[in-house]
């Protein structure tokens, strides 16, 4: 499987482009995010690579980032959801701002990518909801054996969402000065946010 290119970019448009890799020219689909980190002219570029085999072809998605490529990859696993609408959803959002909104349960802001209808914005929500933290930071449980896992932990059995916890306390940890970490702040200062 290809991985990644690393070749001189030999023709775009806004939905794909042709990379040179030493005089073999491979055709590759990307999103619009990755479009627009293209450098200018034949410039060389490196793409995150995602091949899909099929019986009648061999296609290659490019990203200019992992995590483009892992939300792709994620995307694919649901059903109904192939490439090409895979790729429209990275061209609509940013990869951190879709994660917010399956994260948030929001289907309405879902249903406005092109091609996606109601039903399949619940799906997404409903496949994808646990899915997102390697992609998205904010997402991840805070570390273990640590006054952040302890807050989580409480918070949870408040009554508080997994995912809409563990976004709180991890940006709270990121702010408070390391003295002011302690389990007690970070529960006082979770629940100031979380019922705002």
């Amino acid at each position: 499987m290809i991985g990644m290119l690393t070749g001189r970019i030999a023709d775009r448009d806004f939905s794909s482009c042709l990379i040179d890799v030493n005089g073999v020219g491979y055709e590759v689909a990307i999103p619009l995010s990755t479009f627009d980190k293209l450098p200018p002219g034949e410039a060389t570029v490196r793409l995150y690579i995602h091949t899909a085999v099929r019986e009648d072809a061999i296609a290659l998605y490019g990203f200019a980032t992992p995590e483009e490529k892992k939300l792709f990859q994620q995307l694919i696993q649901v059903s109904g959801v192939g490439g090409k609408l895979a790729l429209n959803v990275l061209s609509a959002m940013p990869a951190s701002s879709f994660c917010a909104a399956v994260s948030a349960g929001d289907a309405k802001a879902l249903s406005r990518i092109n091609g996606i209808g109601k039903r399949t914005a619940e799906r997404l929500i409903v496949e994808l909801r646990d899915k997102l933290a390697g992609i998205d930071p904010a997402l991840a449980p805070p570390e273990a054996d640590t006054a952040g896992a302890d807050a989580a932990a409480a918070l949870e059995q408040l009554g508080f969402r997994k995912d809409a916890v563990n976004k709180v306390v991890n940006a709270l940890l990121a702010e408070l000065p390391e003295a002011e970490r302690t389990t007690e702040n970070l529960i006082r200062a979770a629940l100031l946010k979380l019922n705002f």
